[in-house]
């Protein structure tokens, strides 16, 4: 008698099915470009690693190393923070407490630069208040959570519009930091152009002991929009006294160059 289980169709159904001939050529390509390399599938994995970690570098997230003092206490010199590089991409624009990495060139100098947003396109920023507080649209901005301890909000005054599609940008260490108040004079009014900013630092990410997630202030949620603000005073300027602007030095992401990856103060 013939003892030997059959097969059912239902058991046929089950089996896994052959790779197509599309599955196979795929295969077979993946061989032989591992038995061209040096080393075999282990050097084909981590290039593949490899553009990887350069995609995400290049279009989603990028680290950057803090140089200077300019954004104490919150940005400490050493800190890397991550940038995320989608923040503005689909639409969305910076925000007024917005932490950003920005290409300074033309602007500040051949260079990326981190600084918080005090003012975007249409605002019109003042300081100071009878309190020596910044005012954005007529509301004044209590800068206590961030602002460097013993600085007040600026040394000098100054009232500008910011034009549609910039930024006014300050640094929370006021009295180390070169921002748009020192560039008033230059060419855009120290206004950086929307589409020269990298993306918005979201987290603190090194040391490990400093780890943060840099959320946008709440006080600036309560600045009414420009169109909602009180008219402008005829005249009031543009443009005061120039606030020194303090030496900076290039930042560096660990392997890489200050031009791929750093971001002045």
């Amino acid at each position: 008698m013939d003892t030997e289980a059959q097969p059912t169709e239902r058991d046929r159904s089950s089996e896994p099915a052959p790779p197509g001939p599309e599955g196979r050529s795929r295969f077979a390509l993946v061989s032989r470009i591992a038995d061209w390399l040096p080393g075999g599938r282990i050097t084909l994995t981590a290039l593949v690693c490899l553009v990887f970690l350069l995609l995400l570098n290049t279009l989603v997230a990028q680290p950057f190393q803090i140089p200077s003092g300019s954004m104490e206490p919150g940005l400490r010199i050493g800190d890397r923070v991550l940038v995320n590089k989608l923040a503005y991409r689909f639409g969305a624009e910076p925000r007024r407490g917005d932490v950003v990495v920005f290409d300074g060139t033309g602007y500040f100098g051949d260079a990326d630069y981190i600084k918080r947003v005090a003012g975007v396109g249409g605002d019109r920023v003042v300081c100071c208040d009878e309190e020596g507080r910044l005012r954005v649209n007529g509301r004044s901005v209590d800068e206590s959570a961030f602002l460097h301890a013993g600085d007040r909000a600026s040394t000098v005054p100054f009232d500008v519009v910011v034009p549609e599609g910039r930024l006014f940008v300050l640094g929370d260490h006021r009295s180390a930091s070169s921002d748009s108040r020192d560039h008033l004079g230059s060419p855009g009014g120290g206004m950086i152009p929307v589409d020269d900013v990298i993306g918005r630092a979201d987290w603190i990410v090194w040391p490990v002991g400093h780890l943060t997630r840099l959320d946008r202030p709440d006080v600036y949620a309560r600045v009414p929009e420009a169109a909602d603000a009180p008219a402008r005073a005829p005249e009031a300027s543009d443009a005061h006294a120039r606030v020194p602007a303090p030496p900076t030095a290039h930042a560096r992401v660990p392997g890489g160059s200050a031009a791929a990856g750093g971001a002045h103060g």
